[in-house]
């Protein structure tokens, strides 16, 4: 199953490369013809010179920068899909990647990580060889925003529901992803505020004075000219007319240059960015949606024609920078004030659509987190969709649930059932022996099934809840932070949390590891009778099997749960498999007299 879904992606691969280098060499054809045409435009002139034809040098001109000017359009275009099916190569190639090796393009989201935060640190969330480097699709720095917010806040379960169906519905439509992650590649990398600063542009008035006035004649100053030019044909006094005219066109411009130049500096920095986005919009709006979410979504950019308002705007940002291009520009601001023509557009749009774009944008970022997930469905077909209970008490139960993060070659699954009940299970067991992955490996899948995802597992049923860790707890030299008092500041947190939170499930992999033997048993067991005082319900993972003495005391409360090693010929062998009951074996002196510390027995 696997080697069909890369053989799949490397066909993709391939087909891409040869499109790219079909247009590679159309471009560099439509390049070396922009040369003959630039050498028949000096040919020409030289033969007009030669032959004291005016005639010839214009027509020849006009003829030859028209063949010119067309070329490059085509070299253009031609570019254009080359490097689109460049990037598709490489959208195709990093799909293996991940697949095989974890890697991925995508922002890996350390920026997000947060030691503070209920769950993200201890449950590798963000940063390297993370669940987000496993999941993220997303280019843009919205979508990077909306798929950590998906994955550090459990949502409710209609919520939940709707994700589970539209990522669903895309990842049917796995051809239509790679090209909508194509097409918004130019966003990966750049810059994080790239979308901020234009949401301030459009926000922004220019507040160019006498606008209403310029818009007027504007609107009758090339006519105006033409006419004097004209008129100067039959009589002279007209010439001059048009000269004034032309002079006053020239001094507007250059009375208003400040504001122009303003203008076409952030306006020029936008326009492919806008182009490109327009390109996505268009892509999401002319594809077919029946599940509820995505029809809801894309709805809210149809209705507002979002493609064609932003291609609109990306035209107006290109037609002002005629107005730099010297000769050009020259002429088209004598005739038609060019420039100011442009930015009063460009001005009458911002008013008109700015504050429906942020939103837009948002569908965007919308469905590159579902397109996250859906990479998941079909690059891992055999994860399971999740269902969300709505049981009064707790309900996880799991078969063959397995660590995401881990190889599936390496990977050992194993089944868990909690099912509307309220439960502490306390687990044992020896050093390496799978307690802490254990942990880890329901708490990782929990985070996705309430996100939306498909989960790593056979099958999962699980209820709303918020999972609180405590696990890597670490000193801090900058907060003159101890072990001991972080222990204990992550105890308060998780113990508020129980108190305040919506049915907090939790994780502690070896409680108050910054103190004394004796301390460290008797705090352990308090906070673990504290934690069922307040009927919360989780998972301690403990060397001490006296914590697990609790089990007697609390019978219809806690249970045993252990993973255990084997011994033969003097080799520990781990099987990672969890078992009822408490742990017996235990391999702290095997391992010391491995490294030649004999551990004398009392």
């Amino acid at each position: 199953m696997e080697q069909d879904i890369i053989d799949n992606y490397k066909n993709n691969a391939g087909l891409a490369a040869q499109e790219a280098a079909r247009y590679k060499k159309l471009a560099n054809t439509y390049s070396f013809l922009r040369l003959g045409v630039f050498a028949l435009i000096v040919i020409a002139i030289y033969l007009g010179v030669v032959n004291d034809n005016f005639t010839i040098v214009a027509v020849s001109f006009i003829i030859l920068l028209f063949c010119f000017a067309w070329l490059v359009s085509r070299q253009s275009a031609y570019e254009q899909k080359m490097k689109y099916f460049n990037d598709l190569k490489k959208i195709n190639e990093n799909e293996i990647a991940s697949i095989l090796t974890r890697d991925n393009l995508y922002n890996n989201g350390a920026g997000f990580a947060s030691e503070k935060h209920f769950y993200t640190a201890d449950l590798d969330i963000f940063g390297p060889s993370s669940l987000f480097q496993l999941v993220n699709r997303a280019a843009t720095a919205l979508g990077n925003t909306k798929l950590k917010d998906w994955l550090s806040v459990p949502a409710n379960k209609e919520t939940i529901v709707d994700r589970q169906d539209a990522a669903k519905e895309i990842a049917g439509k796995n051809q239509w992803k790679l090209e909508l992650q194509t097409l918004l590649l130019f966003a990966n990398n750049a810059d994080a505020n790239q979308l901020q600063s234009l949401f301030n542009y459009l926000h922004t008035p220019l507040n160019l004075p006498n606008e209403k006035w310029l818009v007027r004649y504007i609107k009758v100053a090339p006519y105006l000219l033409v006419i004097m030019v004209i008129a100067g044909y039959f009589l002279p006094v007209f010439k001059l007319i048009a000269l004034i005219i032309a002079i006053m066109n020239l001094t507007i411009i250059t009375a208003k240059g400040s504001y122009i130049v303003k203008s076409s500096f952030i306006a020029d920095k936008i326009s492919k960015v806008l182009a490109g986005y327009a390109i996505v919009f268009n892509q999401i709006e002319n594809e077919e949606w029946h599940s509820a979410y995505n029809a809801a979504l894309v709805k809210t950019i149809k209705e507002k024609q979002t493609s064609k308002n932003i291609e609109e705007l990306s035209k107006l940002i290109n037609k002002l920078s005629y107005s730099i291009i010297m000769i050009v520009g020259f002429v088209l601001n004598v005739f038609s004030l060019w420039a100011l023509k442009q930015i009063i557009a460009i001005e009458n749009w911002k008013r008109d659509n700015h504050e429906n774009l942020e939103d837009a944008f948002d569908v965007i970022a919308e469905f590159e987190a579902l397109s996250s997930f859906a990479g998941l469905q079909v690059n891992y077909p055999d994860w399971a969709i999740p269902q969300i209970a709505a049981s009064e008490a707790y309900t996880l139960t799991a078969k063959a649930i397995g660590h995401p993060l881990i190889n599936s070659k390496n990977r050992v699954p194993n089944d868990y059932e909690l099912t509307d009940t309220y439960k502490i299970d306390i687990i044992t067991g020896s050093n390496m022996a799978g307690k802490s992955t254990f942990l880890r490996t329901i708490g990782i899948n929990t985070v996705l099934a309430l996100c939306g995802a498909p989960v790593c597992a056979a099958s999962m049923q699980v209820s709303v809840m918020t999972m609180v860790s405590y696990m890597r707890i670490k000193d801090s030299l900058n907060e003159s932070t101890s072990t001991f008092k972080a222990e204990l500041d992550r105890l308060q947190m998780l113990l508020a949390a129980v108190g305040h939170e919506h049915k907090v499930f939790f994780l502690i992999d070896e409680m108050l590891r910054g103190t004394n033997s004796v301390d460290k048993y008797r705090g352990s067991k308090a906070v673990i009778e504290q934690l069922i005082a307040k009927n919360a319900v989780g998972m301690v993972a403990t060397h001490d099997l006296q914590i697990a003495r609790l089990e007697e005391q609390y019978p219809d409360y806690v249970r045993n749960f252990y993973f255990d090693i084997q011994v033969k010929n003097g080799e520990m062998l781990f099987d990672y498999k969890m078992k009822q009951g408490e742990c017996k074996t235990f391999n702290a002196t095997l391992l010391l007299k491995q490294i030649g510390i004999e551990v004398k027995l009392d």
